[in-house]
């Protein structure tokens, strides 16, 4: 034991060191290294907690034996006191390995580890002397020592042979030796034998191979030794590693005499059952031992015995994982000279009882359950190794192969074992196929089969976590799968894209796949986790104690060892497995269709709302164009197929919020513009492609296009990019895609258009506004030449309706606007098939149609002839059903949008320059919606009539249209007069059809409307029309147009007569007619003047009749008789007839009161423009009773009465006359009475008396409507002008005030109830005041 050599203290006499050193006279050796003497020069690194340790005094012996000092006495003495000192403290520091404290053993190790390096055979001495002269030593001190050792050996360049076969020796006794510590004693005694393997391996490798032929099953520290010999790249260069195979191959042959020793096989089946401390980790020596055991069934020539062997280990537990790997390994090995038996074992064995049980069992019940579990997994791994190592002969057995492994993929109790493992043997059999030449002459049936399994399986991973490199190499299996024969059909072909794309792309962002996989006891590192290389990778070094089998090129096998796996993102790595089966795909069918059908499974991730997959997407998708634009496997001379879609993608991609996702994006434009470039040019694909110049609108900011999403490794280079820095990438990405646009077919610009449609329905803001973006582009540079807009604009309508960014909705309209340069009778056309009803995102696109000046004139010269475009079905006037065919519902259309687009600002000058045309018409196709008998348009609140059926309810109607026409282009005066007669009710039957289109006429002529002109010069050509209804509507207006003096201007007297005559052969007989009272004009006929005024006296006085039947239709004729005279007018007996009808005003009789009041309006317009003479006073006179019944009971007597108002204000020329006319057509209430009262009282000063007079009569009216009108204009004089009132009433009339406001303060109307109560306070207060 170490306690019995006792330590001195430094006080010690130089002669008690001398004896101690005398007693210990075997430390040192006669011979000292030259590096020795430079070890005083060597500075040992201090550890300051070493520094600070008090407890360990450090006690220097100098100890050398008489030899020695002998050896040494020729050479200086400061020499030789500085080799003793440093031997002293290697001594004492071995001396201290024995300590308890970690750190301070820690500190010793790493003190002498760093002496070795300055002088090894310094300590190399030390150490042999040590073990030498204290052979008591602990077994934990003597393993420190070991490892000590080892760690020296190695820093060592070069071993002496003496050395070599002394600590050859000192290992080899200790290998074997059992102690407390067990295995971990004995490695470390190997170990060193290993390092010594660094300088001299043959010497081991012979002394091995001695003792394992020696016919006694070799000790587990021998196996050891050769397992980490042959696993390790460290020891041996690549020569020596083959002599070493070789070799060990030999000894396989020279122990095959051993596998009939009853002893020595049972020993070996024993150490291959032994198990495991772990079961996860395989300790070096069993590893080598499948491998030996496998080399030696593949050496024995007996069948027999290798069927029984084979047969024997397949017995063997298949609980855990290495031991699975083993048993495959060596059963491959042994099928390189006996596939066939070695295969009717595996059958045989697949077919046993335990087998047959665990393929079905679901329920283990014991631990022996447990080692049939996974043995399924050990006949794929079988499979697996068998054609690895089979090479050429595998061929013939790939379909059986096949066919065994997915009969063990769809009837095993499936888990993660089972999946590893059939991962793992379909890996290892592809490669082999792979590598073998004559693979391209076979065809493998049970491809497709396999597929599908590898489909299932990949469809199986958790879609939230990334844990394992399954899908990394499920799709690396596929890659290699699709270059094998028959190819894979396209259905088959999609499955695959779709289900590989998903399972990679649909993965949560990075940070959310760390997240989840901190939810494991033992999370991967989805960051730097590992890819297990493939088969034909070159063999790696690695850590003894944790080794995994994959077959090799010779001896069969190759250890990968898993810490020194490369460490790489898992995820990134799963992303190139799937970009190398794309570019494996394009390989096998280099066609410019493969391209799309490859792109096309992409386009669904590319326009993911997700910013990671979009970035996966894209990044997987400019990998393949990169592959392509690197490699030219694509024909140059073939065409690409939708091409533009996929500029359209990538330039929609280039806008992109994530960095990664835009510079991807642009560099995988990059390539394809290289690819196009190419292919336009006919290239070939070793010519160099020029890059464009370099724009101004060129990037210059020069900043990065990193995020931190996935992308999480380095950029590209340039040197892996397609085109200098300074070239197309460096351009912004809208002048990259302009650059791009100039090399594009017309269907490829076709293409890329529909793509940025297509974007526009987004939910992504970015990608609306790039697809808008986009879309502007390209039709601002080649909507000239484009066809099929038509399909466009629809198209455009579709998603305008989804667009919320306004900038993007302006940038689609904008786009509208300058496809009409070229294409506005396309648009129109196919616009009018959305227009009913026109909803705001129709009626926009229409605005940004005639958004420019001469395309608006066009747009409603379009819409004006698809107006004419009115099948009239049969039988559609007897009310049978009408078929809804196209240009019946086009002709219906265009009313639609004509109406909407008179209120669009864009087509405001238009409507006003194409005024006559649309009056015409619209007036015909109201003639002709009332020929289909269509309903008019149902009221808010009422049931559509069941008619409605034949027509849309929601579009508005023609005379909607001939209104807004009206009003908003400054024919205001005519819209007032028929609606302020109610007369838009004519235009809605058949009948009265006629009289609508005859009053709006002679509205025209009354307010000298300045588009007479216009209308009458369309007149004549209306007349020649083959429709009846044109014909109709022309002749209506020319009989009104007659009366007025501009008509003259444009038709002369004698054409107006020859096309009236004309119009008497009409086959019309409503025309003929028409025609007939046109001739009877007074134009024509100056003498029916005096003849009509002579008339004129005898009707007057028969207003007096008793029957108001009479009366009515006397007025009425009086006022026929106005019309007739036109501008010539009643003459001095205007006076008279006015007299007589304002006497009428008050009648109790409504017809009579209604009739008397549109006498006095048509003579009223009948003098206007003329000299009013007495005239004057009768329409003063007339403006309070006129203003008073507009209350009236009878609804006849206030259209009346607001008409014949309106009239005399026109005739007065009082000012506002159009918020006079809306305040008599729409408003009500006070406010409205109000303005009115305001209007007379301001414009009549000189009749005050007058009005005031007539009011205070109105008060004791019997109408109650008229005395409450008279009470309020009564109440607003006086609040205004309360002297002059004063000044006017009498007792009486105040009293009768008094009471009407107290009978108005009960008023159901909250209004008059509180103006009534303010009025009969205000008149108190007046009434109290002194005269």
């Amino acid at each position: 034991m170490d306690g019995q050599h006792s330590e001195k203290p430094h006080s010690h006499s130089t002669a008690d060191r001398t004896s101690s050193t005398t007693s210990q006279n075997s430390r040192f050796s006669s011979h000292v290294s030259r590096s020795t003497k430079d070890l005083s020069c060597m500075k040992v690194p201090q550890d300051p907690a070493h520094r600070d340790r008090q407890a360990h005094p450090t006690t220097i012996l100098l100890c050398k034996s008489q030899s020695s000092q002998a050896a040494l006495v020729p050479k200086e003495h400061k020499m030789f006191m500085e080799e003793a000192y440093n031997a002293a403290i290697c001594f004492k520091m071995l001396q201290d390995l024995n300590s308890s404290d970690p750190l301070h053993l820690k500190y010793i190790i790493k003190k002498i580890k760093n002496m070795a390096y300055g002088a090894p055979n310094l300590v190399l001495e030390t150490i042999h002397d040590y073990f030498v002269d204290n052979p008591e030593i602990s077994s934990r001190h003597r393993f420190r020592l070991f490892h000590v050792l080892e760690a020296v050996i190695e820093a060592s360049d070069s071993l002496e042979e003496a050395w070599e076969k002394s600590f050859m020796q000192l290992a080899l006794e200790n290998m074997t030796k059992s102690t407390e510590m067990e295995e971990v004693y004995q490695d470390a005694a190997s170990n060193v034998l290993l390092a010594i393997c660094r300088h001299s391996w043959q010497v081991v490798a012979q002394h091995l191979e001695t003792e394992v032929l020696t016919g006694v099953f070799p000790h587990r520290s021998l196996l050891y030794v050769m397992g980490i010999l042959t696993s390790s790249e460290a020891i041996f260069n690549q020569g020596e590693k083959a002599c070493w195979e070789e070799q060990l191959a030999q000894m396989a042959v020279k122990s095959v005499q051993f596998l009939n020793t009853d002893v020595w096989s049972k020993e070996l089946l024993l150490a291959l059952t032994k198990p495991d401390q772990t079961h996860q980790e395989q300790p070096p020596e069993k590893a080598f031992l499948f491998i030996y055991y496998g080399l030696i069934l593949q050496a024995e020539d007996n069948s027999t015995t290798v069927r029984t062997h084979v047969r024997t280990l397949s017995d063997t537990s298949h609980q855990w994982p290495k031991q699975r790997e083993g048993i495959a390994l060596t059963i491959g090995l042994a099928a390189v000279r006996h596939l066939d038996h070695v295969w009717a074992v595996l059958e045989q064995f697949g077919r046993s009882m335990p087998i047959r049980w665990s393929l079905h069992s679901f329920c283990l019940k014991n631990s022996e359950d447990l080692q049939w579990k996974w043995a399924s997994s050990t006949i794929l791994l079988a499979y697996g190794q068998m054609a690895v190592r089979a090479k050429a002969h595998i061929l013939p057995w790939v379909d059986n192969i096949l066919s065994r492994m997915v009969f063990y993929f769809h009837y095993s109790s499936w888990d993660k074992t089972l999946k590893q493992s059939f991962l793992t043997a379909v890996l290892m059999l592809v490669e082999a196929i792979s590598h073998n030449e004559g693979a391209h002459s076979y065809e493998f049936s049970q491809i497709s089969e396999l597929l599908e399994c590898l489909m299932v399986l990949v469809e199986k991973e958790p879609q939230d976590t990334l844990c394992t490199s399954t899908r990394q190499q499920t799709i690396h299996i596929v890659s290699g799968l699709c270059k094998l024969r028959p190819p894979l059909d396209l259905e088959r072909k999609s499955r695959i894209l779709s289900v590989c794309l998903h399972s990679v792309l649909a993965l949560p962002h990075l940070d959310v796949l760390e997240k989840h996989t901190c939810l494991f006891l033992e999370p991967p590192n989805v960051q730097e986790s590992r890819a297990p290389p493939l088969p034909d990778d070159n063999i790696m070094a690695g850590s003894p104690r944790e080794l995994s089998l994959v077959p090799d090129t010779k001896l069969g096998l190759l250890f990968i060892p898993v810490q020194c796996a490369p460490r790489q993102t898992l995820y990134n790595k799963t992303s190139e497995a799937l970009d190398q089966m794309l570019q494996s795909f394009i390989i096998q069918n280099p066609t410019a269709d493969e391209l799309h059908f490859l792109l096309s499974h992409l386009y669904l991730w590319l326009a993911s709302e997700k910013a990671h997959e979009r970035q996966r997407a894209v990044h997987s998708c400019m990998a393949l164009l990169r592959f392509l634009s690197h490699n030219p496997y694509l024909d140059p001379k073939e065409d690409f197929r939708r091409i533009g879609q996929l500029v359209g993608m990538l330039g929609i991609l280039c806008q992109d919020p994530d960095r990664a996702t835009q510079h991807s994006s642009l560099e995988g434009v990059g390539h394809l513009y290289q690819l196009l470039i190419r292919q336009r040019a006919r290239e070939t694909p070793k010519v160099e492609v020029q890059a464009p110049e370099q724009l101004s609108q060129a990037n210059v900011d020069g900043a990065p296009v990193w995020s931190s999403g996935d992308q999480k490794t380095a950029p590209t280079t340039s040197q892996e990019m397609a085109f200098p820095k300074d070239g197309i990438l460096q351009l912004g990405s809208s002048q990259v895609i302009k650059e791009v646009m100039k090399h594009l077919t017309m269907v490829e610009l076709t293409d890329l258009i529909w793509t940025a449609i297509d974007g526009l329905g987004s939910t992504s803001p970015f990608r609306v506004q790039a697809a808008a973006d986009m879309l502007l582009t390209t039709i601002k540079e080649h909507g000239s030449s484009l066809e099929t807009v038509a399909n466009l604009g629809r198209a455009i309508h579709l998603q305008l309706c989804s667009v919320r960014i306004p900038q993007a909705k302006e940038n689609a309209l904008h786009a509208i606007t300058l496809l009409a340069r070229n294409h506005t009778q396309e648009l129109v056309a196919t616009f009018l098939d959305f227009s009913i009803p026109l909803d705001s995102h129709a009626f926009r696109l229409w605005r940004a149609l005639g958004a420019e000046q001469p395309v608006s004139r066009l747009v409603l010269a379009m819409l004006l002839a698809w107006l004419w475009e009115r099948p009239l079905p049969a039988g559609a006037r007897d009310g049978s059903p009408q078929p809804k065919d196209k240009p019946r519902l086009h002709s219906l259309a265009a009313m639609n949008t004509l109406h909407e687009l008179q209120f669009a600002r864009e087509f405001k000058k238009a409507v006003q320059e194409a005024y006559p045309k649309m009056l015409l018409a619209l007036l015909t196709q109201t003639h002709y919606i009332l020929e289909l008998n269509l309903p008019e348009e149902p009221q808010p609140g009422q049931k559509a009539p069941e008619a409605a059926t034949s027509s849309p309810q929601s579009c508005p109607t023609s005379l909607e249209a001939l209104k807004g026409l009206l009003s908003t282009t400054g024919h205001w005066q005519d819209f007032a007069h028929l609606e302020l007669q109610g007369a838009w009710k004519l235009f809605t039957t058949i009948h009265t059809y006629p009289q609508g289109v005859g009053l709006l006429a002679r509205a025209m002529v009354q307010n000298h409307c300045k588009q007479i002109k216009a209308v009458t010069s369309l007149l004549l050509a209306s007349l020649q029309s083959k429709e009846e209804r044109e014909r109709k509507a022309a002749i209506l207006i020319l009989t009104e147009f007659l009366y007025s003096p501009a008509l003259l201007e444009v038709l002369p007297r004698q054409a107006a007569l020859t096309a009236l005559a004309r119009s008497l052969r009409d086959p019309s007989p409503e025309v003929r007619v028409l025609s007939l009272q046109g001739l009877g004009n007074i134009l024509f006929h100056p003498e029916k003047v005096s003849l009509l005024r002579g008339q004129l006296p005898p009707f007057l006085d028969g207003f007096f009749q008793n029957s108001e039947q009479v009366v009515v239709q006397v007025m009425g004729t009086v006022s026929d008789m106005l019309h007739r005279l036109g501008a010539h007018g009643a003459g001095a007996q205007s006076l008279g007839v006015a007299i007589n009808a304002r006497f009428f005003f008050d009648d109790e009789r409504d017809g009579i009161r209604a009739a008397a009041m549109a006498l006095f309006g048509d003579l009223v317009a009948a003098v206007a423009g003329r000299e009013l003479s007495g005239l004057r006073t009768q329409v003063h006179q007339s403006m309070v009773p006129l203003l008073l019944h507009l209350k009236d009971r009878c609804p006849a007597v206030v259209t009346q009465a607001k008409f014949a108002l309106y009239r005399c204000a026109v005739l007065l020329r009082w000012p506002l006359r159009h918020t006079l006319f809306c305040t008599l057509a729409w408003e009500r209430g006070l406010s409205a009475r109000h303005f009115l009262w305001t209007c007379l009282m301001t414009h009549s000063q000189e009749e005050f008396g007058i009005h005031l007079a007539q009011a205070l009569r109105s008060l004791r009216s019997r109408h109650q409507h008229v005395k409450t009108w008279a009470a309020l204009f009564i109440g607003h004089t006086l609040c205004y002008q309360p002297q002059a009132v004063c000044q006017m009433v009498n007792s009486v009339d105040t009293n009768l005030l008094f009471s009407t406001f107290e009978d108005l303060k009960k008023d159901p109307e909250p209004g008059i109830r509180e103006f009534a109560t303010r009025q009969f306070s205000f008149l108190q207060k007046v009434a109290a005041r002194p005269q």
